[in-house]
């Protein structure tokens, strides 16, 4: 299974030298250059010990393609976006990074102009380019350059401290102890950086970037014991923890007792209504949480296929406030319209800062469910045979089936789709109850 490589509006990723080989880095660069014409390319990277080979022969075959290729070194996907985003010479933007898997993936992420990910037809024309083995190569006075560009960081962080939603001031005034986890990643110096610049006092763990992640890649709550000891140890006002690319911020309140990163999401989707009321955007696997803030405030609450950049376009079109993942990725669309952990980690400072509550006491406000999430293997598994069999099998439920199936409930839901990022089908379910979300999930696994 680990040959597989993994192709979708996520991306392509898979375990370097098995799926992820040199050809199918080079035919896709290549072929996402025909997407945005040539031009000048950011290209970023998280921590993982190939990411500089990958990161020269991405550049090497963008240069041959014609473009510009600009090393942004280490940095966070967000990052990465709103560089793209803010640079208007950039025709897009690459990121090298396998997000939450292992640390012998790895991945190319496309941005457009826009910092935006590509869209699914835009996908799908750039893996036919390369299936069908086009090439557009150009002759050897038209090659391009590899420079390296500016400090990313520091403009990811001026435009956090900029928005309304950021109380630098009151920030500051608290000096909060924050216990900082970067699981080794890309956010290992942007995030204490921006804790520093917020007025308050980092406790950095896992800081050094040689992308071995000692908690594992995913900031699940049972991987948060390290954290939840630092802030006890420390007397810390809470922890933070990153996944190795930056864009999902999961929270540990100041007990240390982690709070699952569906929290991070309701926290600044409460902040930001409260501060200026709007429509709220979510993918079909978050938690009802924030679909329960978004109907106290009197807003809209619209639900989108999983992924980023599903969650993204339906924002920027409707015009969306806030928005997200139930990962702990936050959308904030008037800083860049995708997952940003570093940013929810300053909005969620601020829902402190102006609130003078303590995190746990915030927490315990938030509409209360159970959520279950299970996954099974692809392989000798049929998703339309499985849609089938949920539908007869709960004929009373509302059906979505934009991503996958997802029954719902007046008060919960059942979502069963195949992983963009791995070869395995992900079920998900919430309920009032722990109890009645895992019956949900079994109900799934009895027919898968």
């Amino acid at each position: 299974m680990k040959s597989v490589l993994m192709r979708s509006v996520s991306g392509v990723r898979g375990v370097v030298g098995e799926g992820l080989t040199p050809d199918a880095l080079v035919s896709h660069v290549h072929s996402f250059v025909q997407a945005v014409g040539r031009g000048r390319i950011l290209v970023g990277r998280d921590t993982r010990d190939t990411g500089p080979v990958i990161e020269d022969l991405v550049c090497a075959t963008l240069a041959l393609s014609g473009c510009d290729a600009v090393r942004l070194g280490i940095a966070t996907t967000p990052t990465v976006e709103m560089a793209v985003l803010r640079d208007p010479e950039a025709v897009g933007g690459i990121i090298l990074t396998a997000s939450h898997n292992p640390m012998e993936w790895n991945a190319l992420k496309f941005l457009d102009k826009d910092g935006l990910f590509l869209g699914p037809e835009e996908v799908r024309e750039l893996f036919g380019r390369v299936d069908r083995g086009e090439s557009k190569w150009v002759r050897h006075d038209r090659v391009g350059s590899v420079v390296v560009g500016e400090d990313a960081d520091d403009l990811h962080i001026r435009g956090i401290l900029d928005l309304p939603h950021v109380d630098v001031a009151k920030i500051g005034l608290r000096r909060f102890r924050v216990a900082c986890d970067c699981v080794n990643g890309a956010a290992w110096r942007i995030a204490p950086a921006l804790i520093e610049r917020l007025g308050c006092v980092p406790v950095p763990l896992h800081v050094v970037p040689d992308g071995k992640f000692p908690r594992g890649a995913e900031p699940v709550p049972e991987a948060l014991a390290i954290l939840g000891e630092a802030v006890r140890r420390e007397r810390c006002d809470l922890g933070l923890a990153f996944d190795p690319d930056g864009d999902r911020l999961a929270l540990v309140d100041e007990t240390g007792t982690p709070l699952g990163e569906e929290a991070t999401l309701a926290l600044c989707v409460r902040h930001v209504l409260a501060l200026a009321p709007g429509d709220v955007a979510l993918n079909l696997s978050t938690s009802r949480m924030s679909e329960d803030l978004a109907l106290a405030a009197g807003v809209r609450c619209l639900r989108t296929p999983v992924g980023e950049i599903h969650v993204a376009k339906a924002m920027l079109r409707e015009g969306c406030a806030v928005g997200g993942e139930g990962n702990g990725g936050l959308i904030l669309p008037a800083l860049h319209p995708g997952r940003d952990g570093v940013l929810a980690a300053a909005v969620v400072l601020s829902l402190l800062a102006t609130s003078g509550r303590k995190l746990s006491e915030l927490a315990a406000e938030l509409p209360r469910y159970g959520m279950v999430k299970t996954k099974f293997s692809l392989e000798g598994k049929s998703l339309p045979s499985a849609i089938a069999a949920l539908k007869s099998r709960f004929p009373d439920a509302a059906l979505d089936e934009t991503d996958g199936l997802r029954l719902s409930w007046p008060d919960s839901w059942l979502h069963l789709r195949a992983s963009n990022t791995e070869p395995i089908l992900r079920a998900i379910a919430e309920a009032p109850t722990e109890a009645g979300a895992r019956a949900l999930c079994r109900a799934a696994e009895e027919v898968l």
